[in-house]
């Protein structure tokens, strides 16, 4: 494999297994200031425990994020030299404004948050969480800020073979910014509740411990809720996103359809085998109009098709490839939305279970509910293998491509060894994650409230 294509499998590798750890972060955070929050305003001994329960899982996961995330920001200097020289003076700025501002805002606080138990006053320390849930949101803000960029360039000049800013309002506000920050933060909220119910239903299902049981069934309560609503949500934000991106990237649209040919009304595909090389379907399985609809929430519309977009961007940006890998963007893109149907249906049952008061009775729900943790998970990085391999061949859209962003000067062999080194070392983080969140999770809520109140007094110094 040449420079190129191992930098792309570096950068896919690392921010896949970053991704792992960001959504359950943001989402998860929420449910820690729910119970700190009912806590401080009831009292209630079992809203404590509660939240030091999930505060832990939450803060295993949250340190994992923070090792993997690191790397990636040194791979702008180390393999895409091109990319951080070209737009630098843009895509820095959002960087370093998410760094000193918003994750030094939930560092600082989340510190103050664990070691704030029973020494700051109880405001102090239910605001700190608040803080941190704040700035975790802040931080993904100002991230999507520069990826929006990346996706769709405004507030920029070209000067001297450079994008220079011209308009940092401009960058702040991109359009895109609107609809890919909602369906992020509604994900990660998916990913948060569908982990608080699956650990819950582990527990439910086996016979939680008497001590235990209202705790989990509390839990049931708030993530089949929050399930509900955000999976809702997402499915909502989900389709604006899509519609904007008829107007800014049809290309990847088209892509996602496979959808070869310009139609109107246009199908929507439940199922196609093609030949890519050859632009031509082989067997497809098609809604007649379904996709003008998602399009125009009408059943006809002009679709660009990926032929008739190709001549297009050709004689826009001039003679090149202008598809990107048809196969893995519409299969990526039904991942996505098979996985995301699937939460749906699983959300509605777990709250019709919930309405019922037949949670614990319904064995078989409780036992999909375990693995089906992995499966906003599997939403998430397909999403975002789809978003960045669908904009191909650009890195930037319509203002550098891909190829013209590597490093010159870094060969294959050393970015190949990286790869390996990183794809070791993540692997390694993940599974001690894995191990760690399985093994406070499998305790209970007494048994891991009952440690984080030993800890203290653990850290103490030692008396004369």
């Amino acid at each position: 494999m040449d420079a190129l294509t191992l930098a792309r499998l570096q950068f896919a590798a690392t921010t896949v297994y970053h991704f792992f750890f960001v959504p359950l972060t943001l989402g998860l955070v929420w449910v820690v200031v729910l119970f700190h929050t009912l806590w401080f305003v009831t009292g209630r001994e079992m809203y404590e425990k509660l939240t030091r329960f999930w505060g832990k899982l939450f803060l295993i996961n949250f340190a994992m994020g923070v090792v993997t995330g690191i790397v990636q920001e040194f791979q702008f200097g180390m393999n895409w030299s091109e990319y951080s020289r070209f737009v630098g003076d843009v895509f820095g700025a959002p960087l370093a404004i998410e760094a000193l501002l918003a994750f030094f805002l939930e560092s600082t606080f989340l510190g103050v948050w664990i070691f704030g138990w029973s020494k700051i006053p109880r405001k102090a320390h239910l605001a700190s969480i608040w803080l941190v849930a704040i700035g975790s949101n802040v931080s993904a803000l100002w991230i999507l800020i520069a990826n929006s960029f990346m996706q769709q360039p405004l507030g920029y000049v070209l000067r001297n073979g450079r994008a220079e800013m011209e308009d940092f309002w401009a960058l702040i506000t991109n359009p895109h910014l609107f609809v890919q920050f909602p369906h992020v933060i509604t994900s990660a909220m998916a990913t948060g509740a569908f982990f608080v119910l699956g650990v819950s239903a582990w527990h439910l299902r086996r016979g939680a411990a008497p001590a235990d049981r209202e705790g989990f069934l509390f839990s049931f309560k708030v993530g089949a809720v929050y399930a509900l609503v955000s999976t809702i949500a997402v499915s909502v934000v989900g389709h604006n996103q899509a519609q904007y991106m008829m107007t800014i990237q049809p290309m990847k649209m088209a892509a996602a359809e496979a959808l070869w040919e310009s139609e109107d009304p246009a199908p929507m595909s439940l199922f196609t085998w093609g030949n890519e090389p050859q632009q031509r379907d082989v067997f497809a399985l098609k809604v007649p109009g379904l996709l003008s609809f998602l399009a125009y929430n009408r059943f006809e519309g002009r679709v660009e098709g990926i032929k008739d977009l190709q001549a297009q961007m050709e004689a826009k940006y001039g003679p090149g490839d202008y598809v990107p890998p048809v196969m893995w963007t519409y299969w990526l893109f039904r991942v996505m939305v098979g996985a995301g149907m699937a939460m749906l249906a699983l959300a509605a049952w777990a709250t019709w279970a919930l309405l019922r008061d037949r949670v614990e009775s319904a064995k078989l729900l409780l036992g999909l509910l375990v693995p089906a943790i992995a499966l906003p998970h599997a939403a998430n990085a397909a999403g975002w293998i789809f978003t960045e391999m669908g904009r191909q061949p650009w890195i930037v859209y319509g203002l550098q491509k891909t190829a013209d962003a590597v490093s010159p000067n870094v060969s294959a062999g050393e970015v190949g060894l990286s790869l390996v080194v990183f794809t070791l070392l993540y692997g390694a983080l993940m599974a001690a994650d894995f191990y760690l969140l399985a093994k406070y999770g499998r305790q209970g809520i007494e048994a891991v409230a009952l440690h984080a109140e030993e800890e203290p007094a653990a850290l103490a110094p030692a008396q004369a």
